[in-house]
């Protein structure tokens, strides 16, 4: 697959600044101590794709913070703000020439690599390549030519954000696939599931595992201990 980049979308590790939606059960620093893990078992996840070429696009006043955390992987500066604008900058930048291109967020780092490996066949033979969240967002998204006007900035984070990029598809005449259904991690809930898939799989997230494991144990120390008598 010497003619594929898969494309991290990441942010800056800040208290404060990612997955905000976490906090109703975790404080601002454990979010981001979480989202570290997150973002580097993504890498390693992206790393274990063979012939695979790997990069993380960023907000441009993230990229200095994102180099010294990435291990040498390349991270580009993305063009506009918003996610909107950070996926046209990746099919602008990286499929241009006609490179397979996924872009995958940077909270799915569970996401059997098979799946990866399907979604760029996949673009052996369509236009686009979806990976579907169970919350009507998506995981991943993948091309092998920039297609401006496909994302809208006004349907990022919605319960829409699939069927909206499905339909500006149909309205550029793509032909389109999707992978199997997953989920990333946006509310407690979500948290929670993860919690329990790596407790019984952690070597597919392995530093993830480890974190979510303390934080299991603690919450539980926390709710079954009572006043001293």
């Amino acid at each position: 697959m010497d003619d594929c980049t898969l494309v991290i979308m990441a942010k800056a590790v800040r208290p404060g600044a990612v997955k905000t939606r976490l906090a109703a059960c975790l404080r601002s620093e454990e979010i981001a101590a979480l989202y570290r893990c997150l973002l580097e078992d993504t890498m390693a996840l992206a790393r274990s794709l063979d012939g695979v070429a790997t990069a993380i696009m960023s907000p441009a006043a993230d990229v200095e913070d994102l180099r010294r955390v990435a291990g040498g992987m390349q991270v580009l500066a993305q063009n506009g703000a918003g996610l909107a604008a950070g996926l046209e900058s990746v099919f602008a930048h990286f499929s241009a020439s006609g490179r397979r291109t996924i872009a995958f967020n940077s909270d799915s780092p569970h996401l059997a690599v098979s799946v990866l490996r399907q979604a760029f066949e996949a673009l052996r033979s369509c236009d686009l390549v979806v990976g579907p969240t169970d919350d009507g967002g998506y995981y991943l998204v993948g091309a092998k030519a920039p297609h401006p006007g496909l994302f809208a900035a006004g349907a990022m984070g919605t319960s829409s954000a699939l069927e909206t990029l499905l339909a500006r598809a149909r309205q550029l005449g793509l032909s389109a696939r999707a992978t199997d259904e997953h989920y990333d991690i946006d509310v407690p809930a979500d948290l929670s599931r993860l919690a329990e898939e790596l407790r019984l799989a952690p070597e597919r997230a392995p530093r993830t595992a480890r974190w979510l494991a303390e934080w299991t144990r603690t919450t539980r120390q926390l709710t079954t201990s009572g006043p001293n008598p």
